[in-house]
């Protein structure tokens, strides 16, 4: 239920530009300080889980693992193929998308 709500946040998220798409922009990214928070997807392989994490870890970012796909995030922002990393620049946006899937886990 709830996730429907943060997939749909996601879409928002991307119309307004305030999303990073993929594990390589993500890095990069995330390297340059602009990032907020980054959502990983629940199916991601070990390498684009541990390049993630060790990027947020060294440059003190919050990295979240979901139990969403990579394809049904894929489908939320308009991708073709699978997406498993997904990157959040806007602070608002990242507060209400954390909420929404801090919710979901209770």
């Amino acid at each position: 239920m709830n996730n429907d709500r943060f997939l749909s946040m996601l879409g928002l998220c991307r119309k307004a530009g305030k999303l990073v798409i993929g594990v390589p922009m993500v890095a990069k990214e995330i390297s340059e300080g602009k990032i907020k928070v980054v959502f990983v997807a629940g199916d991601a392989s070990q390498n684009a889980v541990k390049k993630t994490t060790d990027k947020c870890t060294f440059y003190n970012v919050e990295c979240i693992k979901t139990d969403i796909s990579a394809a049904a995030l894929s489908h939320a922002v308009g991708k073709s193929g699978p997406v498993c990393a997904l990157g959040i620049t806007d602070g608002n946006f990242s507060k209400e998308l954390i909420t929404l899937i801090s919710y979901e886990k209770r």
